[in-house]
C-alpha cells in the first residue's frame, strides 16, 4: 500500500479523523493538558488542507500524517497508525514520505512534538533518527509539557 494525499473534498476525510481518535485515546489518562486532537473535526481537516498535507494509507486509513510547512522543517503532525496495523511499517513510511516532501520543498529538517509523558514515543522517534531539540510547555503550564524532536535531512 502506498500513501495517498487527500484534498478538502476527500471522502476519506471522516476516516482519517476517526484513526486519529482511536490511536490517540490512550493518551488520555497519561498526558496533561489533554491532547489537541479534540479540538479537530472533519472541517477543521478539510480546511487545514490548504496549508497542509494529509496522508494515508490505506482504504479505510490504516495510517495517516499531517504534514505542515514550516521556516526550515516540514512539521510532522498526527502520525497515527491503526492498532490491528502496527508494526507493518506504515509509520516509517509515512516518515520517510515526510523526508522527501521536504526535500522537494527545499526544507533540510523534519520536526515533530511528543508529549513528556510518552517515553516510549521519545525512544521510538530516536529510533527512526529524530533527536530532541527542545521542550514546550502549553499556555498555563510552568512545566514542559512537550518536547521537540527533529531528524536532519541533509548529510
Amino acid at each position: 500500500m502506498m500513501p495517498v494525499r487527500l484534498d478538502a473534498g476527500s471522502p476519506a476525510i471522516p476516516a482519517m479523523l476517526a484513526l486519529i481518535r482511536e490511536s490517540f485515546a490512550y493518551m488520555e489518562a497519561r498526558i496533561d493538558p489533554p491532547s489537541s486532537m479534540h479540538r479537530l473535526t472533519e472541517r477543521s481537516l478539510r480546511e487545514s488542507c490548504a496549508a497542509c498535507e494529509l496522508w494515508v494509507i490505506g482504504g479505510p486509513p490504516q495510517a495517516c500524517v499531517v504534514l505542515t510547512p514550516k521556516q526550515d522543517a516540514l512539521y510532522v503532525g498526527k502520525l497515527a497508525v491503526a492498532e490491528s496495523a502496527r508494526g507493518k511499517g506504515f509509520a516509517r513510511m509515512l516518515l520517510e514520505l515526510a523526508a522527501e516532501r521536504a526535500a522537494l520543498l527545499g526544507l533540510g529538517w523534519l520536526e515533530l512534538q511528543v508529549r513528556i509523558e510518552l517515553t516510549e514515543n521519545h525512544a521510538a522517534f530516536a529510533r527512526m533518527g529524530f533527536a530532541k531539540t527542545g521542550e514546550t510547555a502549553h499556555p498555563g503550564y510552568g512545566r514542559p509539557t512537550s518536547i521537540t524532536m527533529r531528524r536532519c535531512l541533509r548529510p
